[in-house]
């Protein structure tokens, strides 16, 4: 073997110490210095009383026990007949005892930190703060010029470009749009290359079976510099897993919670349940069954890997009961929101969820439609909401425009969440006194001395009177947005990577390309 020649060992010791190298430059970098990551300084809203949350994790109890999920994975399963789940043989069901669901409540952490290969970038989990994600995993792109168009390269990396620039929005929550002119097999490889390479956010990556997630695992450790060990001591991916509503997770999903949780990544379990199609058309009912199947997912990710992260996840709205539909920042999403929260504080484990719309364009329906699904994430205490910035048309679209118009909108939760200091000087009494009675504060020193911080400036809104306004040429916030846009991938700058680093990731990526990537068949 290699390693027991002198060559073999030199060249061994060379990649440590290069590798070392690289981790005590990455310590000593001064992390760069943001706005903080917004924290919920006041507490959630509960949608029910405390009788009644019990009766919903009751009924979800009850789901597992009788009816049972489907879990079409062999390991998977083997996995939870040996935890003590029932298991039948002559299908792919599983029940599950309460006193077994009881048990892995509680084995996941409370909070954690999610680690960008920028120190400056880690978000954390759990604890009261907030993180805003990007758009996921949309087949389409749009913007006011070139149209709706199928989800291709170039314009992911321009949206990752975008995305970078936008510091309202924290991290990557997958592809913003599916680079589908890349061959699916190494699609992930491109995509995840340029998220790194492009960005310095923190990353997802998807659970679409063992290839693409321990692919994602792997490319999240390089770029960071770090080795094996300290990966699993510092998560540094997040995936999504979404449950097939009604009550069934597939084996690409469930490869991924394995791979993950013995990796020590994180784990976020959304079942995606719309009322009257996917789950009971009641919102309770929904919930109800929401909750069972992301109890499901933690208690198979806590038997991998008892403390793995994990993060519960929300996603139930309603549907257009003529046309079927999906419908977003409804009342009825709201509400599920605030009980999913209080669901995922029940089981201390982070909460997920989402801003989300389903206008077809930048208009009032797509800005109150976002408004309502953030204000429902946020009086629900989520933790990580998914879609931040960029989601149109119920998610067959990502648009430039709209994510410049919801970075807007994130950033003003942000300040909004900024808890309020009362002190001798934010009371401003001097002020009061300086100016007197009859006349203004525009120019009196307290106010010239916070002139330029003292109030969040958003990027859209367009405070000037009606005549100038006009004198301008009457801009939209469509024409606004479209102009920002632009001007920010005009001057975008590629975060700095190592060299060395650089080219062990390029290196990967093309001896796994090589190698043909993932399987595209399931």
């Amino acid at each position: 073997m290699a390693s027991d020649t002198g060559e073999g060992i030199s060249a061994g010791a060379g990649e440590r110490g290069r590798r070392r190298g690289r981790e005590e430059r990455q310590r000593s970098r001064p992390a760069e210095v943001r706005k903080p990551q917004p924290r919920l300084p006041f507490a959630p809203v509960p949608a029910v009383s405390a009788d009644e949350l019990e009766a919903i994790h009751a009924a979800s109890l009850t789901i597992l026990e009788e009816i049972g999920m489907d879990f079409l994975h062999d390991e998977a399963r083997a996995i939870l007949k040996a935890e003590g789940a029932d298991v039948d043989p002559n299908s792919k069901r599983v029940r599950f005892d309460r006193g077994l669901v009881e048990a892995k409540i509680g084995l996941a952490p409370p909070s954690f930190r999610l680690h960008a290969r920028n120190p400056g970038r880690d978000v954390v989990f759990g604890d009261g703060h907030v993180a805003f994600a990007s758009i996921g995993s949309t087949p389409n792109v749009a913007d006011r010029a070139g149209g709706r168009r199928p989800g291709n390269i170039a314009d992911y990396r321009n949206l990752i470009r975008l995305g970078q620039t936008l510091d309202a929005m924290h991290l990557w929550g997958g592809y913003p749009t599916e680079p589908a002119d890349i061959h699916a097999s190494v699609r992930h490889l491109d995509a995840l290359q340029a998220m790194l390479t492009l960005s310095d956010k923190p990353i997802h990556a998807y659970s679409l079976g063992r290839e693409r997630i321990t692919d994602g695992i792997e490319m999240a450790r390089i770029a960071r510099g770090i080795d094996r060990d300290r990966l699993e001591r510092e998560p540094s991916v997040f995936t999504i897993v979404n449950s097939s509503s009604p009550l069934r997770l597939d084996g690409p999903m469930l490869e991924g919670i394995i791979q993950m949780a013995r990796a020590n990544q994180v784990t976020v379990l959304t079942p995606f349940t719309l009322a009257g199609a996917m789950a009971p058309v009641t919102i309770v009912g929904a919930v109800a069954q929401q909750n069972a199947e992301a109890l499901a997912g933690l208690v198979f990710a806590q038997s991998v890997r008892p403390g793995s992260p994990f993060m519960y996840g929300g996603f139930t709205s309603n549907v257009d009961m003529k046309s079927g539909a999906p419908a977003f920042g409804t009342p009825e999403y709201m509400k599920a929101a605030l009980l999913g929260g209080q669901l995922a504080r029940r089981y201390r484990v982070p909460y997920r969820s989402s801003n989300a719309c389903a206008a077809n364009t930048l208009d009032a329906q797509a800005a109150y439609e976002s408004v309502f699904s953030l204000w429902g994430a946020i009086m629900g205490g989520a933790n990580l909401i998914m879609h931040g910035a960029g989601w149109m048309e119920g998610g067959l679209h990502a648009s430039f425009e709209k994510m410049v118009l919801d970075a807007d909108l994130l950033g003003m939760i942000a300040e909004f969440l900024t808890p309020l200091t009362v002190d001798d000087d934010t009371l401003a009494l001097d002020a009061v006194r300086e100016v007197g009675p009859g006349g203004h504060f525009f120019g009196c020193a307290h106010t010239q001395a916070r002139y330029r911080t003292a109030f969040f400036a958003p990027m859209i809104s367009d405070w000037r009177n009606y005549e100038t306004w006009r004198e301008a040429g009457s801009p939209t916030a469509y024409d606004t947005a479209e102009r920002l846009y632009r001007e920010r991938l005009d001057t975008f700058a590629e975060p700095p990577m190592e060299p060395a680093v650089r080219e062990e990731l390029d290196a990967f990526v093309a001896r796994r390309k090589a190698e043909g990537g993932a399987p595209t068949d399931f």
